[in-house]
């Protein structure tokens, strides 16, 4: 008989573990959201509940969202953009630069086909 009181409290730990193991692995998109300072981490929060009565059948997709906004770059698109959008004025640069050596290496070229004196062979003469 104190065996099955035993049985019947192990039984009940296991299920209350269960249950609010569960609760709390539903709500890791929502702390991960407030982490990153994310826009929409009510909305992701909320979510999570609805995902606890679905089987966690939307629990993927809200960690997805979750971990896409960093508040340093916001989704990742923009800040990429404002990267290549820098590069192309560098190699504009660059390249307005590299113009700029060729034409003067050109004129240091024309300056010395100038200035050499012009040798005079003895054999036209």
């Amino acid at each position: 008989m104190p065996l099955d009181y035993v049985a019947l409290a192990i039984l009940t730990a296991v299920i209350l573990i269960l249950f609010y193991g569960i609760i709390a692995i539903h709500d890791i998109p929502y702390e991960i959201a407030k982490k990153r300072n994310h826009p929409h981490q009510d909305a992701i929060h909320y979510a999570g509940w609805v995902s606890l009565f679905t089987l966690h059948a939307l629990w993927p997709f809200l960690w997805i969202w979750a971990t896409l906004w960093r508040d340093d770059r916001g989704w990742g698109m923009h800040r990429i953009s404002e990267d290549q959008q820098s590069m192309h004025q560098q190699m504009a640069h660059l390249l307005m630069q590299m113009d700029q050596l060729k034409n003067e290496l050109n004129d240091i070229k024309n300056v010395s086909k100038i200035a050499q004196p012009t040798v005079i062979n003895k054999e036209e003469k």
